[in-house]
């Protein structure tokens, strides 16, 4: 049972620490949008509604591209 739950041990693993910055970086990259979006349409509309689901829309558009990101930036070279 123990060994389904593991990935390929063939494959090389990450170090936690490599873990840690890559996972920092994918946040970033997922986050930052949905906030620059939200604080402009705020501050544009004066709404905070409606800059809050725009700035839900950005972050849910950021989360379908997440998955090609990851690809490219969690890759062990």
């Amino acid at each position: 049972m123990k060994n389904l739950l593991l990935s390929d041990p063939t494959k090389s693993k990450l170090k936690f620490s490599e873990i840690v910055l890559k996972g920092t970086i994918m946040a970033i990259i997922l986050t930052v949008p949905s906030i620059i979006a939200f604080l402009i349409s705020w501050i544009i509309l004066d709404n905070l509604i409606t800059a809050a689901i725009v700035g839900g829309v950005v972050h849910f558009i950021a989360m379908g591209f997440s998955l090609k990101i990851s690809k490219k930036i969690l890759v062990k070279k």
